[in-house]
């Protein structure tokens, strides 16, 4: 599968999922996109002192925050970006995952969703530098893939699937 082909998938995966399992995907997803270790290599000059601990509080919180407090943290950060061009990969990853969050909170647009999902295979791309013709050929490529699917997919649908019985 080429990338054209997995953005193709991803939203028309985004766009067909149930609310509640679009609700899960997006907790999951954001959950993996602010974890601690993407923050660990933030240089001390990229970020100001206020704009790091409320990029840590959002981080922590992303689950239970609200939309305005979101919001209000967001600007925090914003605000106190020391580097114009060169933020830390990770810190650029969170942020943008934070700045989706809040607009899907918000709003509740499927969009947003399809950006996280892209934001999560950006992140794994990074680690494993997957090739752009076979974009799947890595395990770790194909795993995040798989788990997209398993999140968005109906359960009816999903391999394994095996509704119990009914009842009426």
């Amino acid at each position: 599968m080429n990338y054209s082909e997995l953005e193709a998938d991803v939203l028309r995966l985004v766009v067909g999922a149930t609310d509640d399992d679009a609700r899960a995907f997006g907790e999951e997803t954001v959950t993996r996109l602010v974890r601690p270790a993407l923050l660990r290599g933030a240089a001390e000059d990229e970020l100001t002192d206020e704009a790091r601990v409320a990029l840590a509080t959002a981080c922590g919180n992303v689950l239970t925050i609200s939309a305005a407090e979101l919001r209000d943290k967001l600007a925090t950060i914003y605000d106190g970006i020391l580097v114009e061009d060169d933020l830390d990969t990770g810190v650029l990853t969170a942020v943008s995952a934070l700045a989706h969050w809040k607009s899907y909170l918000e709003q509740n647009r499927r969009g947003e969703l399809y950006e996280l999902a892209i934001r999560s295979i950006e992140d794994v791309d990074h680690e494993v530098s997957a090739d752009l013709d076979d974009f799947l050929a890595t395990p770790e490529m194909a795993a995040e893939h798989d788990r997209i699917r398993r999140l968005l997919e109906p359960a009816g649908s999903r391999p394994g699937f095996r509704p119990g019985p009914r009842h009426g």
